[in-house]
């Protein structure tokens, strides 16, 4: 086989973006799994036998077509939503992929220089580098945790593991069959291959062996009847003041239709008015709501008069109580880093509902009735940790989001993916109510058992159950992955130390 790193430099401006592009076929709305896998094989591949310097730049082109394949949604939230030109929504929407390729690149020369020498460097640490990179999206900057190699897995056999590792366990095993598959390839010698087809059917086959394992029991015997409400508001109508009044009576008419279901859900920020200012329109429909039995669970700004600070709220009326106020805010879509130099530029940069404050850490659950809901407000049901903090609590999860900021594009079904992981990690049933789609009800396995289509108004009705007992992820959250990764790798360059002094 040809040295890697004597690859024509043309070859690999190219193969390098489309072999990261595989991560985005891999995740839904295209659900082609293998994808991923053959993604690190052939990334093993691209950095197998080159420099540091050259994997610094093969991992920056892996990134950028991951992520620029990925998350390309962002453009339909800068150019519709933030009315910039085509040539500057294209330009922004490339400097933040560029941005985020950066961490491939560490990525990448981290592992040439520091990980690739080591004994089962590739095997191994291969794998426990990319995990480490995954956790650290989720943090650095206010974190991204977007594109994880394992929410392709959420329904196949590996899926077994997640309610033990959550996805950063199932990355390690995607990242891990691949470098199986390419190394399995790069020997070709009996042997290696059949130690390497062990592991695979190890992890393979003992997430099958744990997939129909329950780690959580049912509350009660009766079911929960819910209700999510699909307003289907334009953005354009959003924040509208001619459109308020229609838009409260839209709900009404909704609730009204379904009044007397255990819990129903609206939107977030389903009221385009504070929760303290709507108090008109919301006191009313909780006391009917109080007097049939039903929790009403809606999205609503929240302010407290005589404050200043505003926050992006849920709060639960009618037979139940309580409120939470958002800790993970959108950088730009509810805060605006770096305000006082970017307000004004362009309209993106002055988005409707965008000075929103972080609301407390420590926060409790919502009462619905008997039950006791985890809620999450949109880009939060992407932090693994902090859903399995929330959920230990909690016997169901609730998450309210306004996907139209990005339109038709692939966004709001990775969005729906992610929220699938979560439930399959925590083992607890998922409401997720959007304002256009796609809302749907997910059992305690991560199973869709419902859904809506996007870009209609409409009410998803169903049954869910209150679940109640903690997985091994929600009781640990990704503490032990982490870890372990990082063991791994120390241990793999004492083993590597103690080599060449022996030597």
């Amino acid at each position: 086989m040809r040295s890697e790193s004597s690859l024509n430099p043309f070859f690999v401006l190219i193969w390098a973006p489309l072999v990261g592009a595989l991560v985005t076929l891999s995740l839904a709305p295209f659900d082609f799994w293998p994808a991923g896998i053959l993604s690190c094989a052939f990334y093993a591949h691209l950095l197998c036998t080159c420099s540091a310097r050259q994997g610094l730049w093969r991992g920056w082109l892996y990134g950028f077509g991951m992520f620029g394949s990925g998350v390309s949604w962002i453009y339909v939230s800068i150019h519709v939503h933030g009315n910039a030109s085509i040539p500057l929504a294209a330009m922004l929407t490339t400097v933040f992929c560029a941005a985020l390729a950066l961490f491939h690149a560490l990525f990448a020369w981290l592992y040439v220089r520091f990980v690739r020498p080591l004994p089962g460097g590739m095997l191994v640490g291969f794998p426990a580098l990319w995990v480490l990179f995954e956790w650290l999206r989720e943090w650095v900057l206010t974190g991204f945790p977007w594109l994880y190699l394992g929410y392709a897995h959420v329904s196949t056999w590996i899926s077994g593991w997640a309610p033990i590792t959550g996805v950063f366990g199932l990355s390690f095993i995607c990242a891990m069959s691949g470098t199986c598959l390419f190394l399995a390839w790069r020997s070709r010698k009996a042997v290696s291959c059949t130690t390497y087809a062990v592991v695979l059917i190890t992890l393979w086959g003992g997430g099958a062996i744990l997939k129909p394992t329950q780690w959580v029991g049912q509350a009660n015997e009766r079911p929960i009847t819910v209700a999510l409400v699909q307003p289907n508001v334009p953005q354009e109508h959003k924040w509208d003041p001619r459109w308020y009044k229609s838009i409260l009576q839209q709900l009404r008419v909704a609730t009204d239709d379904v009044m007397g279901h255990d819990i129903v859900v609206w939107p977030e920020s389903a009221i385009p008015n504070y929760y303290q200012q709507a108090q008109d329109f919301l006191g009313p429909i909780s006391q009917r709501a109080a007097a049939a039995g039903t929790t009403l669970i809606t999205g609503a700004p929240y302010r407290e008069y005589g404050s200043k600070a505003s926050y992006n709220g849920i709060a639960a009326l009618g037979s139940g109580s309580g409120t939470y106020l958002k800790q993970r805010l959108v950088p730009f879509g509810e805060y605006v880093p770096l305000e006082n130099q970017l307000r004004g530029l362009i309209d993106f940069f002055d988005l409707p509902m965008s000075s929103f404050s972080s609301g407390p850490a420590e926060q409790k659950p919502l009462s619905a009735g008997a039950y006791r809901v985890a809620p999450f407000i949109c880009y939060e049901i992407v932090y693994g940790g902090l859903v399995a903090k929330n959920a230990q609590d909690a016997e169901l999860l609730v998450t309210i989001s306004n996907d139209s900021w990005f339109g038709d594009s692939i966004g709001p079904w990775q969005h729906l993916q992610i929220a699938q992981m979560r439930g399959r990690e925590n083992g607890r049933y998922v409401l997720r109510a959007t304002n256009n789609g796609i809302s749907a009800i997910i059992d305690h396995q991560g199973r869709i058992l419902k859904r809506t289509d996007q870009f209609v108004e409409t009410t998803l009705t169903g049954e869910v159950e209150a679940m109640l007992g903690n997985t091994p992820f929600s009781s640990f959250g990704n503490k032990p992955i982490i870890i372990a990764c990082f063991l791994g790798l120390i241990l793999m360059w004492l083993m590597y130390l103690g080599f060449w002094r022996e030597n």
